[in-house]
């Protein structure tokens, strides 16, 4: 079979990445540091799914093993000379502390074996490869580099599926939503593309990853920003909301508009991509928390961000972003106490006003129309 390392042992990648090689031929190395879970994945060698939706199913994986980094490094770099692919699903934050072992698994890799390899990072953030390319670069010696980088390839990569917060009694069982999405920038492959089904080679990565993150992204925090104002508890039954549900249709209508514009995306294909996540949100099965999707308004008020980049775009475009601008406006209202990044946007509120704390989150300039729109609403949703 064809080998693959998979960082990251959790729920995103045994329910997705993990499924996804399995299927297409790969026996999978899932790498982690907890220690019960590399265990338990080592003591079957398979695993289960539970897809959840109006057509429940069970998918059973097998063709899996695990290395727990910390106790078996010698193996981990052993594995990065057969490899034939590798992947992450670890977070944001823990691409550099995987940086090293990637780096001492490369230089074993091109001394043995010079064929091309491919590492996709695949974490909810723009350009994950890229990042993780350069924290592995700061642990390769100059005299190694030339030679990494004619044989391994950092692709970036777009990925999407949602995968509730779950208890589960078997603690390999994953529960994940029927949708997933994984499209892949071809351009930075070395080598030939690794043929895998469920992921979509694409030339021009940028419109993908904004579809997604001003469609679902936009779409969710905006759910969840006015559900939280009505004291909605989950998204579930803030979907059952006509109000919400209209009113995040103007939302996906304005982002459509810069998203046609801007990409040429066809009309017709976008409204029933925004359709798809339309249905996701209203799952049962997938309803999540009003106050964790809305948490971290910090960063999602910022300017290159899922509220106030698609809004600042538009009205570059000569489009009133009416819908976009409510949302900043609640976003601005979230004062979730638990949530640290909602507690600094109300104490700088109460500390330097409303109007200064807009362009300090978003970087909208005081004055500029985009900032008397979100203020005009922000009156608006007081009333």
């Amino acid at each position: 079979m064809k080998q693959a390392i998979h960082f990251g042992g959790g729920n995103i990648g045994r329910g997705f990445i993990g499924e996804l090689l399995v299927r297409s031929g790969y026996e999978v190395t899932f790498v982690d540091v907890a220690e019960t879970l590399v265990d338990e994945i080592n003591a079957r060698r398979s695993y289960d799914i539970e897809v959840v939706g109006s057509v429940p199913k069970t998918i059973h994986v097998e063709h899996v093993k695990a290395i727990n980094s910390n106790v078996n490094l010698e193996e981990l770099l052993d594995a990065f000379v057969t490899a034939d692919i590798v992947t992450t699903a670890i977070g944001p934050n823990i691409l550099k502390f995987i940086a090293p072992n990637i780096a001492k698994g490369l230089v074993r890799r091109v001394e043995k074996n010079e064929t091309p390899l491919n590492i996709i990072a695949c974490e909810n953030m723009v350009g994950g490869s890229t990042v993780l390319k350069n924290f592995v670069y700061e642990h390769l010696d100059d005299t190694v580099k030339d030679k990494v980088a004619r044989c391994i390839g950092f692709p970036d990569a777009a990925v999407d599926r949602i995968v509730p917060i779950q208890h589960n009694e078997d603690p390999l069982l994953v529960k994940v939503e029927p949708f997933c999405e994984w499209d892949v920038d071809r351009t930075g492959v070395v080598g030939a593309e690794p043929q895998i089904e469920g992921l979509t080679w694409v030339d021009n990565l940028e419109a993908y990853i904004e579809r997604k993150l001003f469609s679902v992204n936009t779409g969710h925090a905006s759910i969840a920003y006015m559900a939280y104002l009505k004291g909605l508890e989950d998204i579930a039954s803030a979907m059952k909301d006509e109000a919400i549900v209209s009113f995040v249709r103007r939302v996906w209508a304005e982002s459509s508009e810069l998203l046609i514009e801007k990409f040429g995306f066809d009309r017709e294909q976008l409204a029933a991509y925004i359709r798809t996540a339309e249905e996701r949100f209203k799952n049962p099965h997938l309803s999540d928390a009003v106050t964790r999707v809305a948490r971290g308004p910090k960063r999602k008020l910022g300017a290159k961000d899922r509220l106030v980049s698609p809004a600042a775009q538009l009205m570059e475009r000569g489009k009133k972003p009416e819908a976009l601008a409510t949302v900043i406006a609640a976003a601005l209202h979230f004062d979730y106490a638990d949530d640290p990044e909602a507690v600094e946007v109300q104490s700088y509120i109460k500390e330097h006003g409303l109007q200064e704390a807009i362009t300090h989150f978003t970087e909208v300039p005081a004055g500029t129309e985009l900032f008397n729109l979100i203020l005009e609403k922000n009156a608006a949703l007081k009333k």
